[in-house]
């Protein structure tokens, strides 16, 4: 399984790469139907996961000149205050209940990823609306924390709309944002469940190695359909972690509660 889960590793690096994001929100369910992390340890594993490979992204776009540095760290500013909080009141939400919202932000990350994304114009004669900026920025941290996803369907709009970003630069400074707010939300988990570093760091460098390789084939493959069939698997997945989860709804004991907490059964 392990094996298995490594190619699952290098498959969320690479449709990373290719659509520029969306494939981190597979690694928390991978992390726990694949590899048989409990809950909490794999969303707060999925963190750096998230952080390192949007990162790399951020990186990559900025060569290019579509990453707003000063716009990425206010919105991340309160995003890391809102991430940081999420992971500290994750402690008192079951693993169950966080996958159940895990599950309803990936259906709604498939609806945005099917409606796709429109460039509009910029009122560039219009200030940042600073006053949306705190709060929006803070709930998007907060969910970061809560479920461990990027988000960037959601910040994407949110620097578009609400800091004037036109959207290719919104894409490539929303991976920044993305960045700074995983690493805010892996700090609120650390000492409070357990990491199995070694496990962590080989697969996020392999996940890492899936986007580069992802960035590379990006102008060879139609990422238009790829982005409606990934959007279709998200539907799957999320209809399966919300069955898987069920006992949430009903108010019975979940399957993700009983699972193995901390290392994987398979490395055990």
């Amino acid at each position: 399984m392990i094996v298995l889960g490594f190619v699952f590793a290098a498959l969320i690096g690479l449709s990373l790469g290719l659509l520029g994001g969306g494939g981190s929100i597979l690694t928390v369910p991978v992390l726990v139907y694949v590899l048989g992390f409990a809950a909490k340890p794999a969303i707060a594993m999925s963190l750096p996961v998230v952080g390192v490979t949007s990162l790399i992204g951020a990186g990559l776009h900025w060569r290019h000149g579509n990453v707003r540095v000063g716009t990425a760290f206010l919105f991340g500013a309160f995003a890391m205050v809102g991430a940081y909080g999420g992971a500290r009141l994750a402690m008192f939400v079951s693993g169950a209940a966080q996958l159940v919202i895990l599950a309803i932000v990936m259906l709604a990350a498939a609806v945005s990823m099917l409606r796709g994304r429109r460039e509009e114009p910029v009122e560039r004669a219009k200030p940042p609306r600073v006053g949306l900026i705190a709060p929006v920025a803070l709930a998007v941290g907060a969910l970061t924390g809560l479920v461990g996803i990027g988000g960037g369907f959601l910040v994407v709009p949110a620097l578009a709309l609400l800091a004037r970003v036109p959207m290719r630069e919104a894409v490539g400074t929303s991976l920044l944002v993305i960045a700074l707010n995983s690493a805010a939300g892996f700090a609120g988990y650390v000492g409070t469940v357990p990491i199995d570093w070694t496990f962590l760091a080989g697969f996020a460098a392999v996940a890492v190695l899936g986007a580069l390789v992802g960035t590379m084939l990006v102008r060879r493959v139609p990422v238009a359909a790829l982005r409606r069939g990934f959007a279709v698997f998200l539907v799957i997945i999320g209809a399966f972690v919300l069955y898987m989860n069920r006992g949430v709804l009903t108010g019975s004991m979940s399957s993700s509660d009983t699972m193995p907490r901390g290392r994987p059964a398979v490395s055990s």
